[in-house]
């Protein structure tokens, strides 16, 4: 149990038995007349459902460590991800939308990091950066700079995203997972 006044971001409270995770910093007011409080914006993590709380900076509210564990991704099946252990080599199947936007990224046998709360798979991750391969995108025309000018391509994976005029189609590059941004050609 922690006090109200120390919830941060991120952080993953139990409330009536369902998880939530706080979306924003919250915030903390003082009143001219009352006590103290502090307002938290939260997302309910199996159903989406946001919410707003708002309680006394000394309420004691139940915050959860999730344990974070590297696991490989085998193969899809239905809506279903199995996933395995790559230590115990224990399998298990993963809802597909643990990760959101992110499924697009996923490749047979690629390391996911897979937040648990009593063996409960909660979240899923990709690693921050992949490299991916440009399927579509338009051709490179003579004496244009790289300045600033970005031009639209698309990933073999099917995703969209904006590269510098010097890529071309069959160009590898890496791509930020979090919001599907261009880092760098690979090398």
């Amino acid at each position: 149990m922690e006090l109200a006044s120390s919830i941060k971001a991120g952080n993953v409270l139990l409330i009536n038995g369902k998880l939530y995770v706080v979306t924003k910093n919250p915030d903390h007011t003082q009143p001219g007349k009352g006590g103290a409080y502090v307002q938290v914006e939260m997302k309910e993590i199996k159903t989406g459902t946001k919410i707003r709380e708002r309680w006394s900076v000394s309420d004691k509210v139940e915050r959860v460590r999730l344990e974070q564990m590297q696991m490989q991704y085998l193969y899809k099946e239905d809506d279903k991800l199995v996933i395995m252990n790559p230590e115990t080599f224990d399998q298990f199947n993963m809802d597909s939308t643990l990760l959101g936007e992110q499924l697009a990224f996923l490749e047979d046998g690629m390391m996911l990091t897979i937040e648990m709360h009593e063996n409960d798979p909660i979240t899923a991750l990709v690693p921050a950066t992949l490299i991916c391969e440009i399927a579509e995108c338009e051709p490179v025309i003579k004496g244009q700079t790289a300045a600033s000018s970005y031009k639209p391509a698309l990933l073999t994976n099917g995703l969209r995203i904006m590269v510098p005029p010097f890529i071309e189609i069959g160009n590898k590059v890496v791509v930020r997972t979090e919001d599907v941004s261009y880092v760098e050609r690979a090398k």
